[in-house]
């Protein structure tokens, strides 16, 4: 059995969905924090179990029987986040779980400028040390991100943001699809994989030529000195820790930490991957 957690998020969701279309629904599971969110998956034949990072024996009740575990990272930061990663890995062994596969990401390092990066480096860490066979998935950052960020654009027809540089923006229906293919295919991938990205690195002046060129409408890229873009994060209401988390995308993003292309998620899915035009399109409807 393939036990997936997270299975209620945008990628998540998105790999059941994909495992569906490649197995049996009886020999897939999740865990999942609130199982009403899943019962149209229990509905299908989906082994649903409720399972909470903050409550480790239900991790272990959630696990059972899983030959290979999907562990979704969660949308937490810092010792919080790893936290929450640890009791899950924990709970893998005990449960007897046969293989972890875990959502990092393309720039995971111990010194990267991006408090998620470092996050995800001292998961892998984790996972190194269980023993398990195991493998990180080193996601390219999700073009969701950056359509969040070009959204207040969209109206205004500037993007107003932090001095950047080139990222390899991925979307989340191609990661789900590779993810899928790993766990079902048996791949070689062992350990953390080569980056999986979308099939260009692209800067925020990139971005603003593509959105004139997919809206036919004029996009500016406007430089914002990091200390305003803080304040107006904060005036938004933001906390402090949230504005500092996004401004130090931009500060890894000019450290090259996100520039990588390689091929191996288009080796996966067997085509290219989308493009972020196609991304923005599908997303503002163009």
């Amino acid at each position: 059995m393939i036990i997936v957690t997270g299975a209620t998020g945008k990628l998540g969701r998105r790999t059941v969905e994909r495992l569906l279309e490649r197995m049996p629904a009886h020999r897939v599971g999740v865990s999942v924090r609130d199982p009403r969110k899943a019962r149209d998956l229990a509905d299908r034949g989906v082994r649903v179990r409720q399972g909470s990072f903050d409550d480790p024996d239900s991790l272990v009740h959630a696990f059972e029987g899983a030959e290979q575990l999907l562990l979704v990272s969660l949308d937490r930061t810092g010792e919080e986040c790893v936290a929450g990663h640890r009791a899950a890995i924990d709970a893998a062994v005990k449960a007897g779980v046969g293989r972890i596969l875990y959502t990092s990401q393309m720039g995971a390092a111990h010194d990267s400028r991006f408090q998620a990066c470092r996050d995800h480096a001292r998961t892998e860490d984790l996972l190194r040390a269980t023993g398990l066979p195991w493998t990180a998935l080193r996601n390219g950052f999700y073009a969701s991100s950056a359509l969040h960020f070009l959204e207040p654009a969209r109206h205004t027809g500037d993007i107003a943001l932090p001095a950047d540089g080139p990222v390899a923006w991925t979307g989340h229906d191609d990661l789900a699809e590779a993810t899928a293919v790993i766990l079902t295919e048996g791949t070689h991938l062992q350990g953390p994989t080569p980056p999986l990205t979308g099939p260009a690195a692209l800067d925020f002046a990139a971005l603003a030529e593509i959105a004139t060129e997919a809206t036919g409408r004029p996009f500016t890229r406007t430089v914002v000195p990091d200390d305003a873009f803080r304040e107006q994060t904060l005036a938004h209401g933001a906390p402090a820790p949230v504005a500092d988390l996004l401004l130090s995308i931009f500060a890894a993003a000019r450290n090259g930490e996100f520039t990588a292309v390689d091929p191996t998620l288009a080796d996966l899915i067997g085509r290219e991957p989308a493009t972020f035009r196609s991304e923005l399109e599908h997303a503002w409807g163009e």
